[in-house]
Order: C-alpha cells, then structure tokens, then sequence
C-alpha cells in the first residue's frame, strides 16, 4: 500500500499557522544567541546595562522566551502522531519509515550544528522522537499521563533540591560567570575567520549537547512531545469546534497562568528559584495557551485566510529554521557583515521580524512553483522515495 506524509489538500491550517508563529517566536528568542555568546552567558538578564535593553528583554521573557520551544516540541508530538494513526488507518507498518525519518533529522540537526550554528535543536528533538514512538502505540490518555508524571517527577525533585540546598531563594547575581569564556567567543565569532568560528562552535556545542543537555532533553522536551501526540490522538485541533469549551478553558488557564509564572522574576525577586519556574513551568503553560488561542481564532474562516501566508511559511519549517541560521550567521559573524556583539535587543527585534517577513514572502514565492520545501521534500524523498512535485 502506498503511504506517503499529509497532502496539500489534507493539511489542517491551525497547524500550520501554529508553525509559522513558532517561526517567528524561536527566532526572536535565537538572536539572542547569534549576537551573543549565550553559551558563557549564565543570566541574560544581566547581561543588559541599558534601560530599553533590560525592559524589551524582559518583555521577550514574558511572552516568548522558554514558550515556543515547548510549543514547537508539541507540534513535533502531533505531527508524529499523525502520522502514526494514519499508517494504521492504511495498514502501513509504522516503523518501516518513522526511525529512518528521526535518523534524517538527526543528521540535518548535527550538520546544521557543526557546520552553521551551535544552538541547533533538531538534533535533540529526533533524540526524543526515537523514545515516543516507543510510546505512540499507548491510548492517549496514557501518553498524557506519562507526559504528566515526567514533568511533574523531574520538576518537583528538582525544586525540592533548590529549597533544601538553599538555591531557590538565592539571587541569580550570585551566579559565576566565565569571562574568558565570554570573550573567546567574542573573540572568535566578532573578529575571527570562519575557522575561528568554527572551532569556537565547536567548543559551545560542548556545552549545548553535553551528556547532561540530551539526557535533560528526554524531561524537558519528550513530556510536550508527548503532550503533542495524545492532543492528536484525540484529534483536538481537528474537532475544535465541538471542543470549543475545553479549548476556551485551556487557553484562559494558560495565558493567565503562564503569564502569572513567567512574570515572577520580573514582578518579584529575580531568584534562582523564580527563574526556573519562569523557564520550566510557566514557559510550556503558556504555550499551551497560545496553542488554543491560535485554535479557537483560526475556526473563523476570515481569520485562516488573513494568516493564510503565515500558514505558508508554516507549511516549509524545516527549511526556513534552517535558513534562519544561515542569514544570521552571515549578518553577525566577522566573515559576512560582522554585526556579532554590535546590535541592542531592539535591533535584534526589528531584525528578527524583518527576516521573517522576508521568510514569509519567500514561501509564497516558492509554493506557486512547488508543493513542498525543500528540505521537506529531501526529507521526503529519501523516508519514502519520492519527490514533491512541481505544481
């Protein structure tokens, strides 16, 4: 039987759109780290001596920081989920192409992290992908449960350390930092070559995929992926409009809530404590609220059609994360125009929504031609032996 991924005609827009904003969102919060050596960098807030630098900065703290990772990570679930109750539908064997599909991503992800930029996530998320789909098979609820138990057993033992060690209270001034650390990588990426660069990557992917970040990644990230997959299981996006409820209560809890969690380094005292709850509980709570308020606008058809290009853009992700890298690291590093270290957070701003825009407008242009991206179609090709086809 022929299997092939979702068709143009069969995509779900909410989905899409959902993609597209997350583009958005990751890149505003990546900028970070391609203007600055993040790696060496224990408390960005910090960072930032300017009084518009700090107040932006904490506004990206709020509403995207921590936020869309989660977000994406849940719609890396859903997407996997999919296609696993698709395959069943079909009488297709799951597993003949789902592993080699994370084994593809992986590779992308490490190429994209060695060649281009170390912040790479992909890598990660196939790292997870291989244990849900050891776990698609479970009911929905039970995936939630997991998800649940996961985050919970991992959150809760770890706050639990920060209050009997005295750390949850402490304030994140007191946290060490490594300057020779900091100006190596200001060294090697704002005045070096592209073997400087490269060699500096090296030693910031040291710390970016230790044996402690992929280990983290199965309770920081497989929990949304999880989470993602029993949402598509119970086809909640798809039937939205007969959930409305669930989606209008979901979306209320978790804006207010998230918000709430997120502000309260802000808000409060800028304690060790707050910002990990700000990162690891608020973060993935607002997600889920951004995840039903994007559901319940796109059940207004104007409003599909009004984001229709964003849905666009959402449709080639793989493609124009990996592109954002690519100018990025041209715009900042010493080797293309040199702006590593020269631009303030609103700059960095401007810059983010402009080369999205120019992202979206790229999308358009490449769709009235072709029907997948092109990495999405490489992916494609090589999972299931076949190409997209010119339209």
């Amino acid at each position: 039987m022929d299997f092939r991924p979702v068709g143009t005609n069969e995509r779900i827009a909410t989905l899409d759109i959902l993609r597209g904003f997350s583009l958005l969102g990751i890149l505003l919060v990546n900028m970070f780290g391609f203007y600055l050596p993040m790696p060496h960098i224990a408390d960005l807030g910090s960072w930032f001596s300017e009084v518009q630098d700090i107040v932006l900065h904490q506004l990206l703290d709020i509403y995207v920081q921590s936020s869309f990772y989660p977000l994406f990570s849940m719609l890396f679930g859903y997407g996997l989920a999919m296609q696993y109750v698709k395959a069943k539908e079909r009488g297709i064997n799951f597993y003949q192409f789902a592993p080699k599909r994370l084994l593809l991503i992986f590779c992308m992800g490490m190429f994209h992290a060695i060649l281009i930029w170390w912040g790479d996530i992909l890598a990660m998320y196939a790292f997870c992908g291989v244990f849900l789909i050891a776990l698609i098979r479970l009911p929905a609820i039970w995936l939630l449960l997991v998800a649940i138990a996961i985050n919970a057993l991992y959150h809760g033992f770890n706050l639990s350390l920060y209050a009997l060690a005295g750390f949850f209270t402490t304030s994140t001034d007191s946290i060490s930092v490594n300057f020779d650390a900091i100006q190596s990588a200001v060294t090697a990426y704002g005045i070096g070559s592209w073997t400087d660069a490269f060699m500096q990557r090296l030693d910031d992917l040291a710390i970016q995929m230790s044996i402690f970040m992929w280990i983290s990644s199965l309770f920081t990230i497989l929990p949304y992926m999880l989470f993602g997959a029993a949402i598509a299981k119970w086809r909640l996006i798809e039937r939205a409009k007969e959930k409305v409820i669930l989606w209008i209560i979901l979306a209320i809890i978790g804006i207010a809530g998230g918000l709430y969690v997120k502000s309260l380094p802000i808000a409060g005292a800028q304690t060790i404590g707050n910002e990990y709850l700000q990162v690891y509980i608020g973060g993935p709570i607002l997600a889920v609220g951004y995840i039903a308020v994007v559901t319940l606008l796109t059940q207004l058809p104007f409003v599909v059609k009004l984001l229709s290009p964003i849905a666009t853009a959402g449709r080639m992700s793989l493609t124009l994360y990996i592109m954002q890298s690519v100018i990025c690291t041209v715009l900042f590093y010493k080797w293309g125009f040199g702006l590593y270290g020269k631009v303030d957070v609103q700059m960095g701003i401007y810059m983010a929504i402009g080369i999205f825009v120019i992202q979206v407008l790229f999308a358009e242009l490449y769709f009235s031609k072709f029907k997948q991206g092109p990495l999405e179609a490489l992916l494609k090709k090589i999972t299931y032996g076949q190409f997209a086809s010119r339209k």
